[in-house]
């Protein structure tokens, strides 16, 4: 119903609502909306109209179609539409690079200390078993290389991307958006859904390193499980970040 607010997404950095078909989100960080109106309109991709603006609230349009899916739930697209995702990733790497630094930008000595302080805080609150946190910190560590930058996404999960039938309509949640590495956004994209990720490279094509995809998943997910918990998310979910850690060796 147009009349009905739906709380898409809300924790204490920022919220998303549904009013009929307007999106609103609301970001106290003017900065971060900055970065997502920008990105938009660079970005060669599809990506929602921007109907107003009027700080901390942003209007887009909603899009046509579906998400492929969500982490932890059924991802149930055809392999087509999967492919037809991978060829839409690409297109965005492939652009020119814009002016900022991204999320999947940040190098690897930052990287490094913020994930060996994350461990030892999973660890001591107890939140995770030692082992799995030490096994998983070695996977990750291959995503600490030098690599090319390129125009990423830098939360680029699959309920952010829409697609009707195989084609994809649009791409939303652009606030983490600059220079960065592109596996970066194939690992958050592939996410828990790695009986889709075959499908996804031959839509993006080109040799892509899945020991570093791997690593990525570790990486993020690391970071990922004490925020969540913290901010009324469950990464231990079925399918979600802790059972993506157990799965990695």
């Amino acid at each position: 119903m147009d009349d009905e607010v739906e709380v898409v997404v809300a924790h204490s950095e920022r919220a998303t609502l549904r009013v009929g078909d307007v999106y609103l989100k609301v970001d106290a960080d003017r900065a971060r909306v900055d970065v997502e109106v920008e990105a938009m309109a660079l970005a060669p991709v599809p990506t929602p109209e921007v109907l107003w603006r009027k700080p901390p609230v942003l209007a887009l349009a909603a899009l046509r179609g579906v998400t492929l899916g969500r982490l932890g739930g059924l991802a149930t697209a055809s392999p087509a539409a999967w492919t037809a995702a991978g060829a839409t990733i690409r297109q965005l790497h492939e652009a020119p690079l814009p002016s900022w630094t991204g999320r999947a930008g940040r190098s690897g000595g930052t990287l490094a200390e913020e994930l060996d302080r994350e461990c030892q805080l999973l660890v001591v609150t107890g939140l995770l078993p030692g082992e799995l946190v030490t096994r998983n910190r070695q996977v990750a560590e291959a995503a600490l290389r030098e690599w090319t930058p390129a125009f990423t996404h830098g939360d680029l999960q699959i309920a952010h991307v829409f697609l009707d039938g195989d084609e994809v309509t649009g791409i939303i949640d652009w606030s983490e958006a600059g220079q960065g590495d592109p596996l970066y956004d194939l690992a958050t994209f592939s996410l828990g859904h790695e009986e889709h990720l075959d499908d996804l490279l031959v839509g993006y094509g080109g040799d892509v390193d899945l020991e570093v995809v791997r690593a990525w998943w570790a990486l993020r997910s690391l970071l990922a499980v004490r925020w969540l918990s913290e901010h009324g998310f469950d990464p231990f979910a079925p399918g979600c970040e802790v059972d993506v850690l157990k799965s990695l060796r």
